[in-house]
């Protein structure tokens, strides 16, 4: 059975990059794309493309001055919020909101992040307390 393959394989791949092994931790999230494509389960979608994000932009550890990565970790990031968006995913919106906003803070676009992630968050009434929340308001205090 392969219902929720996709998330349990977001959450591999998140553990992979965090012991560095970001090579595996990218072909986990390459194996859940197609997955997701076979079977139409795209209820965690955005997040697959935010953590492949995370997962390139890792990459640059090993070549800093590589200029690529970090496009194509942008692409992701615009993909995730535009499939979050579309769902009306809004955690999972704030998520893809914060990853590029961080992008472009490390850009010196400290303006057009905070221009994206103020609306997002803006938008949450309650849970403060949560991880997601309290580092998107942290990276918005940097910003502003």
């Amino acid at each position: 059975m392969v219902l929720y393959q996709p998330y349990f394989l977001a959450l591999l791949a998140e553990a992979l990059g965090g012991q560095g092994e970001v090579t595996e931790g990218l072909e986990m999230l390459a194996a859940a794309l197609t997955l997701v494509e076979k079977t139409e389960e795209r209820w965690y979608e955005a997040e697959l493309y935010r953590l492949q994000g995370e997962l390139i932009l890792q990459s640059l550890s090993v070549t800093p001055s590589y200029p690529i990565p970090r496009a194509e970790a942008e692409a992701c990031f615009r993909k995730a919020l535009d499939i979050a968006g579309q769902q009306e995913a809004k955690s999972l919106e704030l998520c893809a909101a914060t990853s590029l906003a961080r992008l472009w803070q490390s850009q010196d676009k400290s303006q057009e992040a905070y221009d994206l992630l103020a609306p997002v968050y803006s938008w949450f009434m309650e849970g403060f307390d949560t991880a997601d929340l309290k580092d998107a308001k942290l990276l918005l205090e940097e910003l502003s």
